[in-house]
């Protein structure tokens, strides 16, 4: 008898700990007091201009290097005072930086500095330093940053020089549209939804077309697809979204954005907790898991659920493990948001049979030899016991590769009937359970002896079973590892 649950609420996780709290500061027009004229100072400075502050250097011997970067400044004033600093400089000041060689000069700079309030650094001191300056990735106005606290500054510009190639240069022209546009938006008169809806094809069309100058004529698309929609705008949406088999690197693109953008994130037991993290932290998690012959939400629930809150005007991600489109009931929920009128989506994941295969390095098929590949399910949907309508010629046919997905309870008289039907007792096949995660279990077998040596092993779930003679070289070779341990 299966048991009902209600769906059930997950707490977010708590915040890990931050070796630093990152910040942006605003200092646009602001004074930042620089002490030091060194080589390594020139860059500090360079900084702080291309921030926006005014920079007032204290150097008694100032580099060349940072005479030139004086000289023609990325953006505010940069003003060298050849005279050394005075704590009486500080007054004032929204940030100090220090470049000194020993530390009992760098103890008085930054004694002063806090003494009147202002956070300072001290260049390659981290014992003086209220805050620390991070790799840059500048596609300002967006701007990211890159800290390892200290402990490895080359890891950081090595992890730097790998976001830069992501992100293109293009996005600095959309940022800055953003900046431009966001004013207009909100007095364009479109709702709160209908402004959401606005950035949502804004981003959509950024991350289409990043080398695409943004122009007026983007805004106005945008405002009229927008008004176009009507009163549908203040509807939400929902995608099924498939969560792949375990492993969270197997996820989309398209699944990654999905999950960042979502109000509420409806997953069952057979996701990867993993893959949540990918999700935006301000999303609701709720547990409706359907689990085979164990507490389970009903279909008809999880339905009213989703479609409700889209109608709150929630972004709504159905997760489902795998492929939402393969055993994954998407039919039924598909249909629930046909019913109701409420905007749906799909994004495919890759299914356990594609990530087991891939993980194990086994074909799927074979030219000539292994042309057809099909998805079957060990139990009928009510009873749980065998499907009375199997079609065992197929099951049998040695050209074929069958991926049996929830086999458990039904696998003996599966295999017991399939032979009968003529599917050969030596045919190579493979259990694997949690495909893809760090604790997977693989059994290899002859068809024949793969349920009994399923009993013996106890694999936890969930578990996938293959079929085929592409799998012959595996099962080859972990029965040979089996024998001989």
């Amino acid at each position: 008898m299966t048991v009902s649950r209600k769906p059930l609420e997950e707490k977010p996780p708590s915040l890990g700990s931050l070796a630093r709290l990152p910040v942006f500061l605003a200092l646009d027009g602001k004074r930042a007091v620089f002490a030091g004229g060194s080589s390594a100072a020139a860059w500090k400075a360079e900084l702080l201009s291309a921030s926006g502050a005014q920079v007032d250097v204290y150097a008694a011997e100032p580099s060349d290097e940072l005479l030139q970067v004086a000289e023609s400044p990325p953006r505010g004033a940069i003003a060298v005072n050849r005279r050394v600093w005075t704590a009486d400089d500080l007054t004032g000041a929204a940030i100090a930086i220090g470049a000194f060689d020993d530390d009992e000069a760098a103890a008085k700079f930054a004694t002063a500095a806090r003494a009147r309030g202002v956070p300072v650094n001290v260049i390659d001191k981290p014992a003086f330093c209220d805050f620390a300056f991070g790799a840059i990735v500048n596609r300002s106005p967006l701007v990211i940053g890159i800290s390892t606290d200290g402990a490895a500054p080359v890891f950081a510009q090595a992890i730097r020089a790998k976001l830069e190639a992501l992100l293109p240069n293009g996005f600095t022209a959309w940022a800055a549209a953003a900046a431009r546009w966001r004013n207009a938006v909100k007095t364009s008169g479109l709702s709160f939804s209908g402004r959401r809806k606005f950035w949502q094809l804004f981003t959509a069309h950024a991350v289409s077309n990043p080398d695409h100058a943004p122009g007026e004529n983007d805004f106005d698309r945008f405002i009229a697809e927008v008004q176009g929609l009507g009163t549908a705008v203040e509807n939400g949406s929902v995608t099924l979204v498939g969560a792949g088999p375990g492993d969270p690197e197997l996820l989309t693109l398209r699944a990654v954005r999905a999950l960042q953008s979502a109000d509420v994130i409806l997953f069952d037991d057979l996701v990867s907790r993993d893959v949540l993290d990918f999700a935006r932290r301000e999303a609701r998690k709720m547990l409706v898991g359907k689990t085979g012959f164990g507490p389970s939400c009903k279909q008809e629930d999880i339905n009213a659920l989703m479609v409700s809150l889209a109608r709150q005007g929630k972004r709504v991600v159905r997760l489902k493990g795998g492929d939402p489109l393969i055993f994954g009931r998407a039919a039924e929920e598909i249909e629930a948001c046909r019913a109701a009128s409420i905007a749906f989506d799909v994004v495919p994941g890759i299914t356990a049979a594609q990530g087991a295969a891939a993980r194990l390095g086994l074909p799927l098929t074979e030219r000539k030899r292994v042309r057809r590949l099909q998805y079957v399910t060990g139990h009928a949907t009510k009873s749980g016991s065998l499907p009375s309508d199997f079609d065992w010629q197929s099951l049998a046919d040695p050209q074929t590769t069958t991926a049996i997905y929830m086999p458990t309870r039904t696998l003996a008289a599966l295999v017991e009937k399939a032979v009968g039907e003529g599917l050969d007792p030596r045919t190579p096949a493979v259990a694997i359970a949690r495909a893809t995660r760090p604790d997977q279990s693989v059994v290899a077998a002859p068809v024949a002896e793969l349920p009994h040596r399923l009993d013996a092993e106890d694999l936890p779930g969930p578990v996938l079973v293959m079929i085929g003679r592409s799998l012959g070289e595996q099962t080859a070779a972990r029965e040979e590892k089996r024998r001989r341990s």
